[in-house]
């Protein structure tokens, strides 16, 4: 048992919960031997979910939580009050060394406070950053920061340069992981204050691969792995993102249904368009990691659906298995590559 990957579920967050949650808790652990859930929240209705599905029982634990942070919960309050909420009890058992990670679904601005406060940052990381994989036609790219530091200064985001570096290398396999910086230009003179002051400390810093600025154009073509920003470009950047693959995709399919002829066009595209919608559907590439912390703390999208459940879950996985929090500890405080 003490080999598994150990992740607590906040089976009470999100959309969907916790129908979902603990649908995409059993399809983890059915397809992921080394995987133990700890499914947090009210046990009565995790139960009544759980004896609709077989699994091992072994691998997987329901610890009860009286309590849910609502959406519209204040986030530090919240986590200061709620004390048997879901989040706060699951976040504590990876404090307390009883898991690995937490996963969860529920309020963002709560998640970002838990994990500070909860959890805690590594020794040296100065701001925790949330950073989802996007989907790009090179395979993807880690966007850093998306939500959790508005207004960031410099050293910041050379700390997400340096964390984003070695989250990729470590839970995609890529050495020297390409970092580049969200820019409205390729020169270097280009940009607000903020990212001609950063730019010349992401050249000079030792330990990541800079390749420079990256426009918003450039993001979908997989301008570079690691892309560098203030977390209200990111969040911009993202919800953007999301509205046009949606769109895209339901152009097509309004365009594909609109006769007799294109329906049968369509058929015999169908295949391709299911690629090109697993390609581009960023929620399919499962939750964002807020790093930086002692722990691993996941943040699925609040309209998650089983299979996004599943795959936040299995993000954790690698980040067990390398060390990926002792390794960013090295990283910022000195280490090289």
């Amino acid at each position: 048992m003490e080999n598994k990957v150990i992740v607590a579920l906040d089976a009470m967050g999100g959309d969907y919960a916790p129908v979902e949650t603990v649908r995409g808790a059993v399809e983890a652990v059915n397809a992921h031997p080394e995987i133990r859930v700890i499914l947090v929240g009210r046990e009565k209705e995790i139960r009544a979910e759980l004896g609709q599905y077989t699994y091992k029982e072994e691998n997987v634990e329901v610890v009860n939580a009286s309590e849910v942070i609502d959406m519209g919960d204040v986030p530090t309050k919240a986590i200061r009050e709620k004390k048997d909420s879901s989040l706060v009890v699951a976040m504590n058992l990876v404090r307390d060394g009883k898991a690995d990670a937490v996963v969860s679904a529920g309020s963002t601005g709560a998640i970002l406070v838990g994990g500070q406060l909860i959890v805690g940052r590594v020794k040296g990381v100065k701001r925790p950053a949330l950073a989802p994989f996007i989907p790009t036609v090179q395979g993807m790219s880690l966007l850093i920061d998306c939500g959790a530091n508005v207004d960031a200064r410099p050293e910041h985001l050379v700390q997400f340069a340096q964390m984003g570096s070695v989250y990729f290398e470590n839970v995609i396999g890529k050495k020297k992981p390409t970092v580049g910086i969200i820019n409205i230009g390729t020169e270097e003179e280009k940009g607000n204050q903020l990212v001609k002051d950063t730019y010349p400390m992401l050249k000079e810093c030792p330990n990541i691969h800079f390749i420079g600025s990256v426009e918003a154009r450039e993001i979908i073509r997989g301008g570079a792995d690691i892309l560098v920003c203030e977390a209200f470009v990111g969040n911009v950047i993202l919800k953007f993102f999301e509205g046009v693959a949606l769109t895209f995709l339901g152009q097509i399919k309004k365009g594909i249904m609109s006769s007799v002829r294109t329906k049968l066009g369509g058929i015999m595209i169908k295949p391709a368009l299911k690629g090109l919608k697993q390609t581009f559907d960023v929620s399919s590439q499962g939750g964002a990691p807020l790093l930086g912390l002692k722990g691993l703390v996941v943040k699925a999208h609040g309209n998650s659906k089983s299979a996004e459940i599943r795959t936040a879950i299995c993000q954790c996985i690698a980040f067990k298995e390398n060390s990926t929090a002792d390794k960013i500890k090295e990283r910022i405080n000195g280490g090289a590559l």
